[in-house]
């Protein structure tokens, strides 16, 4: 009886509030089972936090609410753990693929409402941290799919959403960036391994001193496939010095120490792919200038001259992420060092009360 009456108070008070709908008690509900199967997560409760986040994303299919695109990101991703737990199981691969696909638009859409919101108030801290998660999201949903595709055997669909995903002016640039690099690896790879043999790098001196002089590929079809594979590359990694945002660009002279910790995290997010991506343009402009002295071009003095600046762009940022990671790891310490401190004062007081006369 005392159930049937709440349930009657629910329909009353959606029905007052309301009117034809229930959108309040929905987001309340999504809200618990987003609690509780965060809960069963982090319990390592795959099948129990699966269903909880089942249930909230089905309270919000369209992903209207932040409830109910962090409920659809959630099922993808505990998908993803399933699968990581047991990869004998493919169809679990590819039931998480089909939830990050269906995440994928609304994470978009909670990111430019994110950033909507920083970029009016960069200082907030409820902004930096509901952007930094916004981010994250999307760069790591777009980055599971064809993760999973791959593992799947489906590399030709894997490529085909990364070239969507790098094409897509509605995401953040850091996402296009990681797809862009991910398509061009193999190339750069590729070109490296004909390249870098005993055969191809002979040390010679010059001035005096020894250097590496790059020569032909005794076997003709390695140097045809070495111009395709350096062609590719470039094709791929290039277009990522477009995307780099101004916070990269600007990135050799921010001051890390003055950030709070989620201004760090958005830093970190932000000039992590575009790390990947300089070095990666660095060293597929090596790989041409190799070829260019392969072939006695008179471009290759040009073509080195470009290698070395890219090298050193690469390196600057190296630098700035070094940086980075060191005041991560000063904070961490902090940190501890504090906990521990504490510690010892509960330990001591506890001691002293225990000592003293009743």
């Amino acid at each position: 009886m005392r159930s049937s009456r709440f349930a009657v108070l629910v329909v009353f008070v959606c029905a007052v509030l309301f009117t034809t709908n229930c959108s309040f008690y929905s987001r309340i509900m999504a809200r618990k089972n987003l609690v509780d199967g965060s809960i069963a997560y982090k319990d390592r409760k795959f099948a129990d936090a699966e269903q909880l986040f089942r249930k909230a994303a089905a309270r919000d299919p369209e992903g209207a609410t932040l409830e109910g695109r962090t409920a659809q990101l959630f099922l993808a991703r505990t998908l993803h753990s399933m699968y990581i737990g047991n990869r004998e199981n493919k169809g679990l691969a590819q039931q998480a693929v089909d939830e990050y696909k269906k995440a994928v638009p609304q994470v978009s859409h909670e990111y430019a409402e994110a950033k909507a919101a920083y970029d009016a108030n960069k200082t907030g801290s409820a902004e930096q941290k509901r952007f930094y998660s916004a981010l994250s999201s999307v760069n790591s949903t777009v980055s599971a799919i064809p993760s999973l595709l791959e593992s799947l055997g489906d590399k030709e669909k894997a490529i085909q959403f990364q070239k969507e995903t790098a094409a897509n002016t509605q995401l953040p640039e850091t996402a296009r960036a990681r797809a862009l690099v991910s398509m061009g690896l193999e190339y750069n790879t590729c070109a490296n391994d004909i390249t870098d043999t005993e055969k191809t790098k002979k040390t010679v001196k010059k001035d005096g001193k020894d250097v590496f002089q790059f020569v032909k590929p005794e076997n003709p079809e390695d140097l045809t496939k070495l111009k395709e594979c350096v062609a590719k590359g470039q094709e791929f990694f290039n277009p990522t010095l477009a995307l780099e945002p101004e916070l990269v660009k600007n990135a050799p002279s921010a001051n890390v120490k003055t950030m709070n910790d989620d201004e760090l995290k958005i830093f970190e997010e932000t000039i992590s792919p575009f790390d990947s991506a300089r070095s990666y343009r660095a060293s597929i402009a090596v790989q041409a200038s190799r070829l260019a002295e392969m072939e006695g071009s008179p471009d290759y003095a040009t073509l080195k001259a470009d290698a070395d600046a890219k090298r050193a762009s690469a390196d600057e940022i190296k630098k700035v992420v070094k940086a980075l990671d060191a005041e991560k790891e000063a904070r961490l310490a902090a940190e501890q060092e504090a906990a521990n401190a504490n510690k010892a004062n509960a330990n001591a007081n506890a001691n002293a009360n225990a000592a003293a006369p009743k």
